[in-house]
């Protein structure tokens, strides 16, 4: 904790990362086994960095930022006319989710732009889109691109599901568990988070994810704890398709 909190410190002492907001989370060690610094045109890959501006204080002309209590209120004064559009990929949201959200079908982060491109999603540019992601950061970028393309009223929430989820546990908007990029791969905020994934093999009720057992293969899929135990390996479905 001495070192996390040195690293903290330090970090915040250069002036472009003064406000930087830290989100602490409760793992070991070995759940983030190391760190890695690599310079990319965009912060994240939408494949469209002509489109991202920045200056001192991050992205220019994304959503307005809503603080969680603010998301809240935005959908008690409009009701139907707010939309949670989900700014991750799509196997992250059967895990977890905004009450009523839209899903994009999409695998990485740059299939959204042929995505929001398609037309599927034309019918909400009038709408009060709130977008969201882990952490606020792909919406950033997201926001923008929606702008760019139509969508008239656009939110982000201010730090992401992680802040929401701080604030209101499980008794907001929020539904089910978050998938996190480390060994844990999932988090809830309480002990009363629903359950809203099913087993690829036995489709019980499941929110854990797993490495496919092939080592050529990077997919995860969700199996409850009755199969891990029986199946001496784990396979995605298109691996078990093979065999």
């Amino acid at each position: 904790m001495a070192s996390i909190k040195k690293y903290v410190r330090v970090t915040k002492e250069f002036p472009a990362f003064k406000t930087i907001d830290f989100k602490w989370s409760d793992g070991i060690g070995d759940d983030f086994p190391r760190i890695e610094i690599r310079v990319r045109d965009e912060i994240v890959t939408f494949g469209v960095p002509d489109e991202i501006k920045v200056d001192e204080t991050g992205v220019i002309g994304g959503g307005v930022h809503l603080k969680p209590a603010e998301v809240n209120q935005l959908v008690a004064e409009r009701g139907d006319d707010v939309i949670f559009f989900d700014g991750r990929s799509a196997y992250e949201a059967r895990i977890g989710r905004f009450k009523n959200a839209v899903i994009p079908d999409v695998e990485t982060t740059p299939d959204f732009v042929a995505e929001i491109e398609s037309g599927k999603y034309d019918h909400l540019k009038d709408k009060s889109v709130i977008t969201y992601c882990t952490g606020g950061i792909r919406c950033e970028v997201l926001s923008v691109i929606m702008k760019n393309r139509g969508f008239k009223d656009v939110y982000q929430i201010e730090g992401g599901i992680v802040r929401y989820g701080e604030e209101f546990r499980d008794k907001g908007l929020w539904e089910g568990s978050l998938y996190v990029f480390d060994r844990r791969l999932k988090i809830e905020f309480s002990d009363d988070a629903k359950v809203l994934g099913t087993c690829n093999l036995c489709l019980a009720p499941t929110a854990q994810f797993h490495n496919c057992s092939n080592l050529a293969c990077h997919k995860l899929t969700l199996v409850c704890s009755a199969c891990e135990a029986a199946s001496p390996t784990i396979s995605c479905e298109d691996c078990r398709e093979q065999d």
